[in-house]
């Protein structure tokens, strides 16, 4: 039984006033400067995002359905999912060799 996948926060965090450079995105970069409101952790600002928000590496990367994903490039590779003992998810076949692969990992009942 795989436990319960819990996300401590789903919404992403993003860059402190990124208004005045449109060529920039807001991903995520630390303010630095003294000054700064959300450097100095005040109350009602952005916050910062540290090692507490971190998943747990049991279930770090689980897709909700409790699988992990997996990509498969060739029909050698489909072998692997059935040595491992955790459910996995296969996909994004190549376009080269997707009907033959498809085809075994029907057989294999992955």
């Amino acid at each position: 039984m795989t436990p319960k996948t819990v996300k401590k926060r789903t919404k992403k965090f993003v860059w402190h006033q990124p208004d005045p450079y449109v060529k920039v995105k807001c991903n995520w970069w630390k303010p630095r400067g003294i000054d700064n409101r959300v450097y100095g952790r005040f109350k009602g600002q952005l916050l910062m995002p540290n090692i507490g928000y971190g998943s747990n590496k049991k279930t770090k990367h689980m897709l909700p359905g409790g699988f992990w994903k997996f990509l498969v490039h060739n029909i050698k590779e489909l072998k692997m999912l059935l040595l491992c003992n955790k459910p996995y998810y296969a996909h994004n076949f190549s376009t080269h060799n997707c009907k033959a692969t498809v085809e075994r990992a029907a057989q294999l009942a992955i």
